[in-house]
């Protein structure tokens, strides 16, 4: 006997966001934080995802005003920004990951740290008023925010930071909300990944859901 189920991918997408919206505990957030956990709640699957995510005041705006400016949005891994829905963005931003750029073992090896963080040298110049969205190595978060210290290094508008793991996940991300050198966001503790990560890009790109 053939299974019955929903077929309508309209009627999917707003069963999902309501069953979100009634069994997640969502009162702390603002109108536009509120999107973006949504949004990754469904991407993950996980009601209970929202007491682990953080915003800095104002994340969430700056980072869409940005977008809405043009800002390139800087990626640390393919699965991020292949993720990212191109037609939700607002002013047709570059979606960039250097992951695998020329040179990148070699500068890997001359800096002494992963391939992740060494594509942030790729960044380094073009900084200013970018996005920057980490979703898996917490290396390159570290990178990103020892590169900050240098006062002359441009400041990006917004950070994501979701990297995921059980070495170095959590205390990169602690490290990024202790230091909070722009406008941040970050899911605490080892969770995190890709699919959370392009979830909050797009919900930040568009309100629509």
């Amino acid at each position: 006997m053939p299974y019955k189920y929903e077929k309508n991918g309209q009627a999917i997408y707003d069963e999902s966001f309501a069953t979100i919206r009634r069994e997640a505990d969502l009162a702390s957030f603002d109108r536009d934080e509120e999107q973006v956990v949504v949004r990754m709640i469904h991407a993950a699957g996980m009601i209970g995802l929202e007491k682990h995510v953080k915003f800095t005041p104002g994340m969430v705006a700056a980072a869409r005003k940005a977008m809405q400016d043009g800002a390139q949005i800087f990626c640390d891994a393919r699965m991020v920004s292949e993720g990212v829905t191109r037609p939700r963005l607002p002013s047709n931003n570059e979606v960039l990951c250097t992951l695998h750029a020329d040179g990148i073992y070699e500068l890997a090896a001359k800096i002494g740290n992963t391939r992740s963080a060494a594509a942030l040298e790729h960044w380094r110049d073009r900084l200013g008023g970018a996005i920057v969205a980490i979703g898996n190595a917490p290396t390159a978060l570290f990178h990103l925010l020892n590169m900050l210290e240098d006062p002359d290094c441009p400041r990006p508008a917004a950070i994501i930071g979701c990297p995921v793991g059980f070495v170095g996940a959590m205390e990169s991300k602690d490290a990024l909300w202790n230091d909070q050198p722009v406008p941040c966001m970050i899911v605490e503790g080892r969770l995190g990944g890709s699919a959370m990560t392009v979830a909050a890009i797009n919900a930040i790109a568009s309100r629509k859901e």
